[in-house]
C-alpha cells in the first residue's frame, strides 16, 4: 500500500455510527459475526501497531471512535445475552482451579488425536493474540494502584521476558510458528481467522481501552493465567508428538511453570488487593472472567467441531488442510 489514508472531515461517518439497526439485525443477531469482529479488530489495531499506509491520526478520529462505540455496544450486548446470569466470582475461580480428568477443548483434542495440520491451524489463530501477548492487558497498569498494580506488573514483566528480548513471549511464539513452517509476521493470519478467534482478542482490547471496564480486564487476565498452565502442558505434548523441535515447544513449556505461579499471584495479589480497595468492582471482575471463558469456549468448539469433521477451522485454509469433498451435482 502506498501513500496514507487520511482521516475524514468531522461528521463523515456519524450517519453510520448512529443509524438504527434494521429489524432482525440488532445486537443479539450480529454482535459476534465476521463483519463486526473484523471491523472491531481493525479499529483496535490502530491503538497497537496500526497499518502500513494508514495515517496514525485515525487512532483518535472522533467519527471512527463513534463508529467503534456502536460496534462495541453490539458486541457486549451479544456477550451479555449469551452469558445470562453471571456466576459469583469465587465460584468461577474455584471451578477454574479444579482441573477435570477429561476435557473437550482444543488442547485435549490435539494431545489425544491432533494432526500436524490441525496444530498449524491452532497456532495461526492464536497468533492474533500471542504475537502481541500481554499488550492488551498492559492498559490496566495505569488504571490500578498500590498492591494490585505491583502484582499485576510482576506478572506482565514475566510476559515480556523479564527484561530479556529473546524470552519475550511474543518472540517465543513466533519461533514456535516458524518451527511449524508458518509465516510468523505480526497480523499475517488476520484474513484467515474466523469471528470466534477475533472475538477472543477483541474482548481484551475492549476491556483494556475503557477505564470503566478495568475490573473486567482483571477478570479476563485471571482467566488466562489460571487456565494456562495445564493447557500449556497438554499443548507441549501435542506439539512434540507432531514433530516439534525445541523452538516448537519452548513457548508452552515456559508457560507450564510460569503460569502455575501467576495463577496465585493474580488471584491473591491482584484480585484480592483490587477488591480490598474497590469492592464495587467485584461484579465487573466476575463478568470479565465469565465473558472471556465464554468466548474461549466458542473458539475452541469451532476448532474441535471442524477438525472432527475433517475440515479446516480457518476462513482461508492453510496449504496442508484437507480439501473439502466435491458436492455431487444433482
Amino acid at each position: 500500500m502506498t501513500g496514507r489514508t487520511e482521516p475524514p472531515e468531522p461528521g463523515a461517518l456519524w450517519a453510520d455510527a448512529e443509524r438504527e439497526p434494521e429489524p432482525g439485525h440488532g445486537p443479539a443477531e450480529h454482535g459476534l459475526d465476521d463483519d463486526v469482529q473484523l471491523a472491531l479488530y481493525v479499529c483496535y489495531e490502530l491503538h497497537y501497531r496500526g497499518f502500513q499506509g494508514v495515517d496514525p491520526r485515525w487512532e483518535w478520529t472522533p467519527v471512527l471512535l463513534a463508529l467503534r462505540a456502536g460496534l462495541e455496544r453490539d458486541f457486549l450486548a451479544r456477550v451479555r445475552s449469551l452469558l445470562g446470569q453471571v456466576p459469583p466470582l469465587e465460584r468461577q475461580l474455584d471451578e477454574l482451579l479444579t482441573e477435570p480428568d477429561q476435557g473437550s477443548g482444543p488442547s485435549w483434542f490435539l494431545r489425544e488425536r491432533g494432526e500436524r495440520w490441525q496444530v498449524r491451524e491452532y497456532l495461526a489463530q492464536r497468533s492474533l493474540y500471542h504475537l502481541k501477548e500481554a499488550d492488551p492487558q498492559a492498559w490496566a497498569i495505569p488504571r490500578l494502584h498500590g498492591a494490585a498494580q505491583a502484582a499485576f506488573v510482576a506478572v506482565e514483566f514475566d510476559e515480556y521476558g523479564g527484561g530479556h528480548p529473546g524470552r519475550v513471549h511474543a518472540r517465543l511464539y513466533a519461533d514456535m510458528m516458524a518451527d511449524f513452517g508458518l509465516e510468523a509476521g505480526y497480523g499475517r493470519h488476520l484474513d484467515a481467522a474466523p469471528a470466534e478467534a477475533l472475538a477472543v482478542v477483541n474482548l481484551m482490547s475492549l476491556f483494556g481501552l475503557h477505564r470503566s471496564l478495568r475490573g473486567a480486564l482483571v477478570g479476563q487476565f485471571a482467566g488466562v493465567e489460571i487456565t494456562s498452565s495445564p493447557a500449556s502442558a497438554r499443548l507441549a505434548e501435542a506439539l512434540a508428538a507432531c514433530g516439534a523441535g525445541e523452538a516448537g515447544v519452548r513457548f508452552y513449556r515456559e508457560h507450564i511453570e510460569a503460569d502455575a505461579v501467576h495463577e496465585q499471584l493474580v488471584r491473591r495479589g491482584v484480585i484480592d488487593e483490587l477488591l480490598r480497595d474497590e469492592p464495587e468492582l467485584e461484579q465487573d471482575v466476575a463478568f470479565g472472567l465469565a465473558a472471556s471463558m465464554l468466548l474461549e469456549d466458542r473458539m475452541g468448539e469451532r476448532m474441535v467441531n471442524c477438525w472432527s469433521a475433517g475440515r479446516s477451522s480457518l476462513r482461508i485454509p492453510l496449504a496442508d488442510a484437507p480439501v473439502p469433498a466435491a458436492v455431487p451435482v444433482a
